[in-house]
């Protein structure tokens, strides 16, 4: 098929690729001439593991194309995918400029049928929205179909290829054939294509999302509790991880979630709901703990150095919201460094993939260290923010040599108690005992 993607941010990107490496024909468009060419030229934008070998070896065999013309990327296509940003609005509502900009755009291009697919994450009603944008310029046919996406960042390429459901909003007939033949050939181990209607396409995006947010404010709780009562977070995850009503996934205490799918989500929904005057009481209380839960480790650092950070310089792993991105929104981990700040400290950070995201965001406030072991030399304490895996089994004595105090913050649980006992630190974690 001939397709097109509009935007190429993260989904975009990693849309078009995955859909050039089954054959199509897939040209990605953005007003951003500078992206445009960088990824022309086979430099990728983006951090996330295995794309970048599909995406060089698409253009090379030109089913990959990129162009800042609209008119030109959507000419032949069969189906445009609409991958634009919805960025939360001062009300918590998806803010939709870009997506029905486009769509008023298409709607004076058209010349023949084609199916435009909304890829964003938008709330219910945004389908009739862009029909509406393109029937005031195109009286042709055409059909608008949501088709949420479900990707993980850090296995987004192993998500889109082998994913466990396809998502089809339409009641259209033509438009369910087309898409169905798309999909076709990832899903031919039996993962199911669900055709809904396009409201509830839409919802089914949100829900998914907030629902898993609620797992993580949920254990997050717990593990406060754990403290309180002199319980072990891992072993009442473990205990109710077991049980398949539950499942172990999202079920990991931390200092709460971030990125660029739940914060927003949960607040767009949030927003939805109290549009038609529900209250939405259990996703209020979800964002008030994740809220709370990313500066949880303040309190302990504060009463470790008698309550005075004035001087006092911090060593951070981790700056992405979670491992194997360099996605730093909404990161928890941006949220210590201003506090540590403002209570008068110096921060030195190192993260795999995400310092250069920060540095572009808040500038030089902060150290930006070659390795994870050069952002501890002459720090009073390490924070741990984010569990990339080569943080797991770091050089212990290293790190003893390094720091003024044998002193580890841990927002992510990555080491074990008694290890931390053996090695003499203090040692704080979340939802598990203090070691000293």
């Amino acid at each position: 098929m001939k397709i097109a993607v509009v935007g190429t941010g993260y989904v975009g990107l990693v849309t078009g690729t995955c859909f050039a490496e089954t054959g199509n024909h897939v040209i990605c468009v953005d007003i951003d001439q500078q992206k445009i060419e960088k990824l022309k030229s086979g430099e990728i934008t983006i951090f996330e593991p295995g794309l970048e070998k599909l995406f060089l070896r698409n253009q090379k065999e030109r089913r990959l194309e990129f162009t800042t013309n609209l008119a030109q990327g959507i000419k032949d296509a069969e189906i445009i995918f609409l991958a634009l940003p919805t960025p939360p609005g001062d009300d918590g509502a998806a803010d939709l400029r870009h997506v029905l900009g486009v769509a008023d755009d298409l709607g004076k291009l058209l010349t023949n049928y084609k199916v435009i697919v909304d890829k964003s994450t938008v709330p219910v009603g945004t389908a009739q929205k862009v029909h509406n944008a393109i029937a005031a310029n195109y009286k042709g046919a055409f059909d608008v179909v949501s088709n949420p996406e479900f990707l993980r960042e850090g296995v987004a390429v192993e998500d889109f290829m082998k994913p466990d459901r396809v998502v089809i909003g339409t009641n259209s007939e033509r438009a369910q054939k087309l898409m169905a033949d798309l999909y076709a050939p990832f899903v031919r181990q039996g993962n199911p294509v669900i055709f809904m209607d396009e409201a509830s396409a839409e919802l089914t995006k949100y829900a998914a999302n907030s629902f898993l947010a609620t797992k993580i404010s949920f254990m997050n709780e717990i593990a406060r509790l754990c403290e309180k009562l002199g319980a072990d977070v891992d072993m009442v995850r473990r205990g109710i991880g077991s049980d398949d009503r539950i499942g172990k996934r999202f079920l990991f205490p931390g200092i709460g979630y971030g990125g660029s799918c739940f914060p927003k989500d949960v607040q767009a929904l949030v927003k939805s709901s109290d549009d038609v005057q529900y209250e939405f009481e259990i996703l209020k209380a979800v964002m008030r703990v994740n809220d709370t839960q990313k500066l949880y480790l303040l309190p302990g650092i504060k009463k470790y150095f008698n309550n005075n950070l004035k001087g006092k310089h911090f060593a951070i792993w981790g700056l992405a919201f979670k491992p194997n991105t360099d996605d730093i929104r909404e990161a928890p981990a941006l949220s210590i460094i201003d506090a540590l700040i403002n209570e008068g400290a110096t921060v030195a950070a190192f993260d795999p993939e995400a310092m250069k995201n920060v540095q572009k965001q808040i500038g030089d406030k902060i150290v930006y260290s070659a390795n994870q072991y050069d952002a501890l030399v002459d720090a009073d304490a390490l924070i741990i923010a984010t569990e990339w895996n080569e943080f797991r089994m770091p050089d212990f004595d290293r790190i003893e040599k390094s720091l003024k105090n044998k002193a580890v913050f841990d927002g992510r649980n990555l080491f074990d108690l008694e290890l931390m006992k053996e090695k003499g630190f203090h040692y704080e974690s979340i939802g598990r005992a203090t070691v000293n």
